[in-house]
Formats: structure tokens, sequence, C-alpha cells
């Protein structure tokens, strides 16, 4: 194997295990940056001695280990610091007493230290972009430069963003533990509304020159799927993943050629992948198994399997899917369910229907700047023959957007009105 090979297998690696590794040595040494510069350091090791040496049998276990004794170390230069010149010698011999437990602790169960991991990375002390970036980099695997690229930001941004992230998270002493009772539904909320942004993202950029980052969809599943062998009794865990399979199963039907974006409505179901529905749709049925309510990650998989169950998009049904959004309006109010509450009216009942509930969102301020709102008023008013007024909401829309392919095609619908006017 080359050293290029080499190489690229230990990044594999890395961004498999990394995650287990950081959550064992935060639990040993409780500061999940220090844990991160141990873990780190024997990533270094690996990358000095396994070109040498070749690839171990085990090389997450590999990793693992030389991360123990990295945090065996740091624990020894801790007491060496802290304790009196007079205890020196008594309280060196205590902890080598110690040493044996800390390696036995390295080798426990690990799932409950990466559920913990994963509360510490989505605590709600730091900013919705922290905890993007410090899940990603911590339980993604993903390096500073790749974070970086992915969200189209400048990279000390970003690893200036993880620094206070973690600084912020020994500050506050968060604990290292799983949230219990009432917290843990708040903090449950939060993990996963992270890991949707990190999805979405890839889903539907909202910035640059790309449609579609693929990356970050599968890095948010991957996420998703930890998350629900973790906690295999939460239903809205099962549902976000149900939602986040069957929405990226449409990853290739998305985009044309050319790069070109492909809606919903416009797709070649054909280039749907069934093994991402059929996993979506196991997914769903779990979380309806074990849902005592139905929560919104639920209701939105349940949106989605309506859409993937449909052989074409004529035979959608769009009343089951109007009467589900609204009841997500109900448990989940937001003026962006409206807004897809009114599309799936308009396709049940017809457009006028669908914008007059479009039109009763106009004046709210949190729709403002997102050009979602002119775009589906500009789609309703088109189907109305109302072109003049389409092509001008095709236009603001393409001005709110800020990625080059969105603003692309809503100016080329703006044209497509522009010329059914002349030819009226």
């Amino acid at each position: 194997m080359s050293a290029t090979d080499i190489h690229h297998t230990i990044e594999a690696v890395w961004k498999i295990e990394s995650a287990r590794v950081i959550a064992g040595l935060t639990r040993l040494v409780r500061d999940v940056g220090v844990a991160e510069e141990l873990a780190q350091d024997a990533l270094v090791v690996a990358l000095e001695k396994w070109p040498e040496t070749g690839i171990p049998d085990n090389p997450g276990a590999w990793l693992m280990g030389t991360a123990k004794h990295r945090a065996i170390d740091y624990l020894r230069r801790g007491t060496l610091v802290d304790r009196k010149h007079e205890d020196l010698g008594r309280e060196m011999a205590e902890k080598e007493m110690q040493v044996p437990d800390l390696a036995a602790a390295m080798d426990d169960t690990i799932g409950d230290d990466m559920l913990r991991l994963v509360f510490i990375a989505c605590h709600p002390v730091l900013s919705t972009e922290a905890r993007v970036a410090l899940t990603l980099r911590l339980l993604g695997g993903l390096t500073t430069d790749e974070i970086a690229r992915a969200y189209l930001v400048a990279e000390p941004t970003i690893a200036q963003r993880i620094v206070r992230a973690k600084r912020t998270l020994t500050e506050a002493q968060v604990p290292f533990e799983v949230p219990r009772g009432t917290d843990f539904t708040a903090r449950l909320s939060s993990v996963l509304q992270v890991i949707y942004l990190i999805f979405n993202e890839g889903y539907a950029a909202s910035s640059g020159d790309d449609w579609m980052r693929p990356a970050l969809c599968e890095d948010a599943l991957r996420l998703g799927r930890i998350l629900a062998e973790l906690v295999p009794d939460e239903a809205e865990v099962h549902g976000l993943v149900a939602l986040m399979e069957i929405q990226a199963s449409r990853t290739k039907a998305r985009v044309g050629a050319s790069g070109e974006p492909i809606l919903l409505l416009e797709q070649d179901r054909a280039k749907w992948d069934w093994l991402l529905i059929n996993r979506g749709l196991s997914a769903l049925a779990r979380a309806e198994q074990v849902a005592a309510r139905r929560g919104p990650y639920v209701i939105q998989a349940q949106i989605a399997a309506c859409h993937a169950r449909a052989p074409a998009n004529e035979e959608t049904d769009w009343a089951s899917i109007a009467s589900l959004y609204g009841e997500l309006a109900r448990i989940a109010p937001s003026p962006v369910i409206e807004l897809n509450r009114a599309v799936a009216v308009s396709m049940a009942s017809g457009p006028a229907a669908g914008l007059e509930l479009v039109d009763g969102l106009q004046g709210d301020p949190a729709l403002r700047s997102y050009h979602l709102l002119p775009s589906v008023r500009g789609d309703l008013l088109k189907k109305l023959g109302r072109l003049q007024e389409a092509r001008s909401e095709f236009e603001r829309a393409a001005s709110i957007t800020r990625n080059v392919r969105e603003k692309d095609l809503l100016l080329e619908r703006a044209r497509e009105c522009a010329s059914g006017q002349q030819n009226n």
C-alpha cells in the first residue's frame, strides 16, 4: 500500500473512530477540549508510525490504546503539578496504583460516553453555529478545513468558533453526563435540531454555487443513525432518521446534468434510491411503534413517506399531506410550516386556495427575507395565469436567495413568465 493510500485509510479510520476515542477520553479528563487534543496526539502518532508498520488489524483499538496512554500521562502530569512537594512521593505511589483503573475505564462500554459527548457538543450554552461546528468536529470527525469548505466560511472563523465553544463548555463546567427527566427532552431537542440543520445545509445549500452538498447529508445521516442506536426508545430520533433517509433518497434526482436544481414535482422518481427509502420507512415504523404521541419529526417523516409511496407525482395523497402539515402547525407553530401547508393545500384544492393562505403570510416578519415565500407565491400566480405578478415574485425571490443555482432557476422562471406575457 502506498503512503498516499495509507494516509487516506487513516483519514477514513479517524472519521469512524474519533468520536469514540474523544468520548472515552472526556470521561477520564472531564474536559472535551483536552480530550480532543489527546485524541489528536494519537492521530499524529498513527500518521508517523502506520506508513512504516502498516495499518493495524484493529486500527480503532490501536487509536484508543494510544489515546489511553496519552490520557494517563496527562493525569500523571497534573498530579505532579498540583501536589505539594513534601507529598509527592506518597501521591505518586497512589497514582501508580490508580493507573490500571484508568486503563480499565477506557475499555468500558463506549455507548454511554458517546451519548454524553452528543449532549455536550449540542449543549444550549453554545450558539447554534458553535453547536453545529463542534458536532461536526467531535462527532463527525471532520477537520476544521472540511467544515469551513462545507459551509463556505473562512477556516480561521470556524477554528475560532470551535475554540470558543470548547472554552465556553469548560468555563460553564458543563458536566459530562446524560441529562435526566424534562431536561433530557429539552436537550434531546437541541441535539436533533443540530443534526437536522447539518442535513438541511447539505440538502438545500443556503449559499454558494452548488444546489446540494451531499457530504453534509451523509454526515448528518451517520450522526442520526448513531443516536438512534444510543437511544432506541426515542420516537423523535427515529422520526428524524426516517425523514433524512427518505429525503436523501432523492439526491440523484434533485440535480440535473449541469448541476441545475430539479424540484420535487419535476423529478424522475426512477432515480430515487429505494434502499434509503426502505430504510426510512423502517425507521418511521419504529418511530410509530414507540411513540406515545406524534412529534414534529415523526410527522415530517410521515409527510416524506407520502411522497415516497406515490408511484407518480399525480398519485400523491396531497390531502393527507395538507392534513399532516395542519397537525404539525398545531404542535410546532411556524410560518414556514404554514407556507408548506399552503403548497399542499394548493395541490389538493387548487392554486387559488393555496394563494389565499400564502397571502395571509405576507406580513409575517419572520418571512421577510425568506426567499421561498415569493417563490411559492410566484408559482401559484403563474398557475392562475397572473404572469406579470408571478414574474415580479420570482425576481424578488432571486434577489433574496444566496444560492447561485437557485437564483438561476428563479430568474429562468421569471423569463418564462415574461415570454408567456408576450405570447398572450
